[in-house]
């Protein structure tokens, strides 16, 4: 993953960092570390087969457990757009890979908003992805692209 701050990051820019490197690297363990008890991931713009909501520990663990037999991902080029709140993180970034199971790339600009709890952990985490570019990747060249898009854990 590629951030280049000019100064140090705030603790929900930090988090975000976090959230990214160890998804790309497939640390889903560790990963969920960073989140409260409660805590939400929001796909605002996800297709079908593709929850727009997941909340608590144990459920997303579960829904993004499939994500590294998914996909081979980086994240580069990460921006953080500044908040008046250091628990409050906004970035735009990149991702760079193929999906799996199609040897196709996966590769879109990604914005995200990231609020922190009291207590420092991810309390709702709102990821604003294109997925045409998701349902492209999946989809393999002789099937049409209205294909379930879900992760493995979930189908």
């Amino acid at each position: 993953m590629s951030v280049n701050p000019t100064r140090e990051l705030t603790p929900a820019q930090h988090a975000l960092a976090e959230h990214l490197r160890l998804v790309s690297s497939g640390q889903i363990d560790e990963w969920i570390e960073l989140y409260a008890a409660d805590g939400t991931v929001e796909f605002p713009f996800a297709p079908a087969g593709v929850p727009t909501l997941v909340q608590g520990r144990e459920a997303l663990i579960a829904h993004m457990r499939g994500f590294p037999q998914t996909f081979d991902v980086k994240f580069v080029d990460v921006k953080f757009i500044e908040t008046a709140n250091p628990r409050t993180a906004v970035a735009e970034y990149r991702s760079e890979g193929i999906a799996l199971s199609t040897g196709k790339p996966y590769e879109q600009t990604v914005i995200t908003v990231i609020r922190l709890d009291e207590a420092g952990l991810v309390k709702r985490f709102v990821d604003y992805w294109n997925p045409l570019v998701v349902i492209e990747a999946m989809t393999p060249d002789e099937a049409a692209s209205s294909q379930d898009v879900s992760w493995p854990s979930e189908r």
